[in-house]
C-alpha cells in the first residue's frame, strides 16, 4: 500500500497496516527501549517495511517531545540575514555554521516566521517552532536579555553567536576587546597621540567589547581619545569631525564608513596615511580595485559559525557533561595590517 492509497499516513495507520498497537511502532520509529519492552524482529521488520512502503516520515515535533534527536539544528537571528546590507557580515558566518553543520551530521532549519519590530525579530512568539530543532544557534549583534533568560530557565538547548553577559547562556564569541587594544596600543607605538573614534550606538555586547578595547588601549598607550557616536548616513559630517579633531589616526567601527571617508581623504587631498592613519574594527565588505587595503581587525567569522555548531552538538550529545569553562569561548582575532595604518604625522 502506498501513500496515495491512504492518504496522510499516521502512526496509528502505520500500526493497522503492520498489525501492532501505535506504541509498538512508536518504540521503534524512536529506537527506544525501556528494558520491560522486547519487540520481536519479525515484529520490527514489518513495521519498517509498511514504513518505507508508504513513505512516512515522522513529525519531528513529535520526536523531540518523545525524546529523540531529528538531527536538525536550528537558526535564528534577530536580525534579517539576507537584506543586502547584511550579506558581508552574515555570509561568512552561515557558510561556517553549514561546513559544521555538515560535519556534524545534521540539517539546518532557519527560523523567519518571527515577526520583526523595529529591525528585530522576537524569539518568543504564537508561532514559535523552536522545539521543532534539536537545538538551537542564536545570531544578532543585540539579543533581549530577557529572553536569552527564558531559554536558560526554560531548557532550551542553544548556543549564541557571540558574547553575551546573560547568565547560563553558552556561546562562542569573538575576543574582539583584545585585538582593538592592541591597534591602539600600535598606534601609540607609532607616535600618534590623538585621536578620533566613530562608533554606531549599541548595546550589543561585540559592540561594546570593541568599544572597551579602543578606550582601554588607548589609556595604555597615553592617547588623547575623541568619541563620536555615528549612523553613518551623513558621512559629510563625520568627515568633518575628524578634520575638526586634530587627531592623525582615526579608528572607524563600521568598515563600510572607513571606507568612504577614505574616499574623501582623497578628495580633499588628504593622504593616508601620510597626513592620517585610518583603522577599522571589522572586515571590509567590497574594497574598490583601488582602494587602499584598510589595516583592520578581521574576525574569523567562517569558523565562529563552525565552532558554534560544534559547541551545541557536544551539548546535544553530552548535556551538563560539558563543563561550564567550555560553554564559554572567545576567540583570538586577528589584525589585518594594511595600508593605512603609519607613523604619526608631524604637525601641519
Amino acid at each position: 500500500m502506498t501513500r496515495s492509497d491512504t492518504g496522510r499516513i499516521t502512526q496509528q495507520r502505520i500500526a493497522q497496516l503492520a498489525g501492532v498497537s501505535q506504541s509498538t511502532v512508536s518504540f521503534v520509529l524512536n529506537g527506544r527501549s525501556d528494558g520491560s519492552v522486547r519487540i520481536p524482529q519479525d515484529t520490527r521488520d514489518r513495521i519498517l517495511k509498511v514504513i518505507e512502503e508508504t513513505g512516512y516520515v515522522a513529525d519531528p515535533s513529535a520526536r523531540r517531545l518523545a525524546g529523540a534527536d531529528n538531527h536538525i539544528l536550528g537558526v535564528f537571528t534577530y536580525e534579517p540575514a539576507f537584506p543586502t546590507e547584511s550579506l558581508d557580515f552574515y555570509t561568512p558566518l552561515l557558510a561556517g555554521i553549514e561546513a559544521g553543520a555538515e560535519t556534524v551530521g545534521s540539517d539546518l532549519l532557519l527560523f523567519t516566521s518571527a515577526p520583526v519590530s523595529g529591525g528585530r525579530r522576537e524569539l518568543f512568539h504564537e508561532r514559535n517552532r523552536l522545539r521543532l530543532a534539536d537545538g538551537v544557534l542564536l545570531l544578532g549583534v543585540e539579543m533581549d536579555p530577557d529572553e536569552l533568560a527564558r531559554l536558560v530557565a526554560e531548557n532550551f538547548r542553544v548556543v549564541a553567536v557571540g558574547r553575551r553577559d546573560t547568565p547560563g547562556i553558552p556561546y562562542v564569541g569573538i575576543d574582539y576587546a583584545s585585538a582593538a587594544g592592541e591597534l591602539l596600543r600600535r598606534a601609540g607605538g607609532l607616535g600618534h597621540r590623538e585621536v578620533i573614534f566613530l562608533h554606531r550606538s549599541s548595546l550589543g555586547e561585540s559592540v561594546l567589547d570593541r568599544r572597551r578595547g579602543v578606550v582601554d588601549g588607548a589609556r595604555e598607550a597615553g592617547l588623547a581619545l575623541t568619541d563620536r557616536t555615528t549612523d553613518g548616513t551623513d558621512v559629510e559630517a563625520d568627515w568633518t569631525a575628524v578634520r575638526e579633531s586634530g587627531a592623525t589616526l582615526l579608528v572607524v567601527e563600521e568598515p563600510d564608513l572607513a571606507a568612504a571617508l577614505l574616499e574623501l581623504a582623497v578628495r580633499d587631498g588628504v593622504s593616508v596615511p601620510s597626513d592620517l592613519s585610518v583603522v577599522a574594527l571589522g572586515s571590509a565588505s567590497r574594497p574598490g580595485a583601488d582602494a587602499a587595503e584598510l589595516t583592520r581587525l578581521q574576525p574569523p567569522r567562517a569558523e565562529l559559525g563552525e565552532r558554534a555548531v560544534e559547541l551545541l552538538a557536544r551539548i546535544l550529545a553530552d548535556g551538563d557533561a560539558v563543563p561550564a569553562a567550555e560553554r564559554r569561548v572567545l576567540l583570538p582575532c586577528p589584525i589585518l595590517d594594511g595600508e593605512t595604518l603609519g607613523a604619526a604625522a608631524v604637525a601641519r
